[in-house]
């Protein structure tokens, strides 16, 4: 008497055989982008979340990291190379210079009283202590300094800090050049969105007003608020972008949590997007400048 497998037909046998091999492997397909899915995000979330605030400078097909502190200090550095209209060069060496002598921080500490950014010394004659740990009276005074060497622009790194600096190790300089000229490109306006920086949400800010006065006393150029928001207008599009890039550097410390130039923009946050600029939602004129502060 024939069995029940007898009386279903083999090819009905054969269809259901194929249909569990595919079901089969659609639900293997689903378990892999699930588990793919879940991993991709895992990893965004990872790159996202860890490693320290930073800013990244690229230009002349390189880049540099450093820490908002550090970006600060050298956006206030070039700016006011920029202001009193000093060459491309000057704003290199500063910012070099700076890095050498305190690794662009603002510190209170040196070799015997050697204080600040470019470690100058009250004993001799760079100013009072108070003085030289202003970033601002600092740099004012490397670059008087600076300027009264004849040729500096073309002179060799290592001879101008022998001569600005009297420093005993001149040669210490020539490895920190290429640094301070892509900070140099990119915080003058030169390499336009070469300059971004990624970082925490920001918790509290410095008042528009305050911004404002510090962007113009720095850079030079007219600002105005409006509520929370900066309006400052560039002589062209080029100083338009060192405000810009100013105002990026100075995001960590100020609170700042928007910056548009143009028709590009740059809006605070922690993943590696904030390196860089994109499409604004809303363009301005290429030389207004438009700073939003918490």
């Amino acid at each position: 008497m024939p069995t029940a497998e007898h009386l279903i037909p083999t090819t009905a046998i054969g269809h259901g055989r194929r249909r569990r091999r595919w079901v089969g492997r659609l639900v293997l397909a689903v378990i892999v982008a699930i588990v793919g899915g879940a991993g991709y995000y895992g990893y965004t979330t990872l790159m996202t979340n860890s490693g320290q605030p930073s800013c990244r400078a690229v230009a002349l097909g390189h880049d540099v990291s450093f820490t908002p502190e550090q970006s600060a200090n050298a956006a206030t550095i070039t700016a006011i190379a920029l202001q009193r209209g000093l060459p491309a060069r000057a704003a290199t060496i500063a910012n070099a210079t700076a890095i050498q002598e305190s690794k662009l921080r603002n510190i209170r500490f040196g070799d015997r009283d050697s204080l600040g950014l470019f470690q100058q010394r009250p004993s001799q004659g760079w100013g009072t202590e108070k003085q030289i740990l202003d970033p601002v009276y600092a740099t004012n005074k490397f670059y008087d300094a600076l300027t009264k060497i004849s040729g500096y622009q073309t002179m060799e790194i290592t001879k101008v800090a022998q001569m600005v600096q009297r420093s005993a190790t001149p040669q210490a300089y020539a490895e920190h050049e290429q640094e301070g000229r892509i900070l140099a490109s990119t915080l003058a306006g030169h390499s336009p969105g070469g300059f971004g920086c990624r970082l925490n949400e920001a918790k509290a800010s410095t008042p528009a007003a305050t911004i404002a006065r510090h962007l113009t006393a720095e850079l030079g150029v007219p600002a105005v608020v409006q509520g929370h928001d900066i309006h400052a207008t560039g002589r062209n599009a080029q100083l338009a972008w060192a405000a810009g890039s100013w105002a990026v550097a100075h995001a960590e410390a100020e609170g700042i949590t928007s910056v548009t130039v143009g028709d590009r923009a740059w809006t605070r946050e922690r993943g590696s997007k904030a390196w860089s600029w994109h499409p604004a939602d809303q363009a301005i004129a290429p030389t207004s400048v438009a700073i939003t502060s918490r």
